[in-house]
């Protein structure tokens, strides 16, 4: 088993962690300009639950989306 706190080894991650990050923080802001309308409008104004609840779940498969090509 390897140390974990080899320098490699947290160098590695953090690195990976980073990417991973800047990919979803990338891919959100896509998504923020793809819409036709303000997510933030209808979400804190409107108080639209349904589109929360989406936006959750895209948030979520692309966590994973992510992970799984990370790792």
């Amino acid at each position: 088993m390897e140390n974990p706190l080899d320098p490699t080894l947290l160098g590695a991650t953090l690195l990976y962690t980073g990417v991973g990050v800047v990919v979803f923080i990338v891919a959100f802001w896509i998504m923020a300009k793809v819409a036709p309308f303000s997510i933030h409008k209808e979400i804190e104004e409107d108080q639209n639950v349904a589109l929360g609840i989406v936006l959750g779940s895209v948030v979520i498969g692309l966590a994973l989306i992510i992970a799984s090509a990370i790792g």
